[in-house]
């Protein structure tokens, strides 16, 4: 069952086209403007979507632009009346997946939403459900526009072979997204073999990647492979690639160039069929320019790019992380918890999280292995989030994070109304949709 979000400013037409979704077995989410839909995008993304050219406002086309810039491989379907056909053509040349002309009939009208499923699905947009969903990407447990988006896009660079680096602070699961990336590729039955650069000794690292031959130096009694060929015809995920000594970046480079390694001692070089990804919580274009990583390197490994957003920016997650955490920690355990008390998640929703997911996942392992109950009382969660010994902020930081958390909060209350949450935080609406700017907070998307 797919979602599919349509929408038009005529009642009517809006009611007939949720009516046959709903008839061929979809979901339709229901927008009346290009605003409301943009709200709902925030909320939930939608497997495809269909809307009215001529719309009040923002009109289909400014809605696609709206759209494509941040979802780019969302499929968008565009309604149009008979005489502003030229106009839909104009719309596929920029993007426009396709366009239905009405009055349309039943049967055109699901060929072309099967014909934008079909592509949709191709591109992994298919979005989880809590337990698991698509076994390519079922570790990664989110509901977030930005985590959908980031995976339509793994998927699609899982099929070439193109070299992939993910950026993303410690602990935002850049091994998770590279693993659900080799899954998802034609390398996926074949293995992935993970390596920490920053963790292997400086002295060791060409033998551990490259492998080396018997004697090759003291403690050698045997030939080994190295990680590079264990790693033939599958993928090979450089970790904190950053941390990489030069000398063992120029010896990666003449691999990747090469595709051959020679072992440490070892006579002749041979073949490997790798398909590398890299990841780095640096800015590897920075650490260019200061001198400590190769250029060349850097443009070997970024064919293309991935940055996974940190927590924060991701707060839709963190209760169902949370919960999803506490399931399989209960588990572990063998505790029956079933569920953390509402004043426990609200400041598990609160919580800074410079740790991220790796840190949420602490939290809640401390709070399953303490809690004697089967609800997880709120007064434990505290404890468990004042033991990670976090650092004071910064002033100017602990003032973003409060303002954030404060306006977030009073959009709550009002359900997404600024002028109501103006009114309570006494300021005039000018100010108020200044400050929602400054933190890129949108208030539509708190309207119920």
């Amino acid at each position: 069952m797919a979602r599919i979000l349509i929408v038009d400013d005529d009642p009517a037409l809006l009611r007939l086209l949720a009516l046959r979704l709903h008839y061929e077995g979809h979901t339709a989410i229901e927008a009346a403007s290009g605003a409301a839909a943009l709200a709902k995008l925030e909320q939930e993304l939608p497997h495809t979507m269909i809307t009215d050219l001529q719309m009040p406002g923002m009109d289909g086309l400014q809605l696609f632009e709206a759209v494509h810039r941040r979802y780019p491989l969302l499929p968008v379907l565009m309604l149009t009346a008979n005489g502003t056909i030229a106009h839909a053509v104009k719309a596929m040349q920029r993007g426009v997946f396709g366009y239905i002309t009405k009055p349309f009939e039943g049967a055109d009208l699901m060929r072309e939403v099967d014909r934008a499923l079909a592509v949709s699905s191709a591109l992994g947009a298919d979005m989880p459900s809590e337990d698991g969903g698509e076994t390519w990407r079922e570790a990664i447990v989110t509901r977030s526009p930005l985590m959908e988006k980031l995976l339509a896009e793994a998927r699609l660079m899982a099929q070439s072979d193109a070299s992939v680096l993910i950026y993303g602070e410690s602990g935002t699961g850049k091994e998770l997204l590279a693993r659900a990336l080799h899954a998802s590729s034609p390398r996926g039955a074949e293995p992935m073999v993970a390596v920490n650069c920053g963790a292997i000794p400086e002295n060791l690292v060409e033998s551990e990647l490259f492998g080396h031959a018997k004697g090759a130096f003291t403690g050698a009694v045997r030939d080994s492979v190295g990680l590079f060929t264990s790693a033939h015809r599958g993928t090979i995920f450089l970790d904190e690639i950053a941390d990489l000594p030069l000398a063992m970046q120029v010896k990666l480079l003449r691999v990747l160039q090469e595709r051959e390694v020679r072992p440490v001692g070892a006579a002749k070089s041979h073949k490997v069929d790798v398909r590398v990804i890299s990841a780095s919580n640096r800015l590897l274009q920075d650490e260019v320019a200061a001198g400590r990583f190769r250029e060349d390197l850097f443009y070997r490994l970024n064919v293309v790019g991935l940055t996974l957003p940190p927590l924060a920016e991701r707060r839709e997650d963190v209760v169902l992380l949370a919960n999803h955490f506490m399931r399989s920690l209960s588990q572990r355990y063998a505790k029956s918890i079933t569920a953390f008390a509402p004043g426990g998640l609200e400041q598990l929703s609160t919580a800074a999280w410079p740790g991220n997911v790796r840190q949420l996942q602490n939290v809640v392992e401390k709070c399953v292995v303490l809690c004697t109950g089967s609800i997880v009382p709120a007064t434990l969660v505290q404890s468990a989030l004042t033991s990670q010994g976090n650092e004071l902020l910064p002033l100017d930081e602990a003032r973003k994070e409060f303002e954030r958390g404060y306006l977030t909060q009073l959009l709550k209350i009002t359900n997404g109304s600024v002028a109501q949450a103006a009114k309570l935080a006494r300021r005039n609406r000018t100010d108020f949709y200044a400050l929602l700017a400054r933190h890129g907070i949108d208030a539509g998307q708190f309207r119920a």
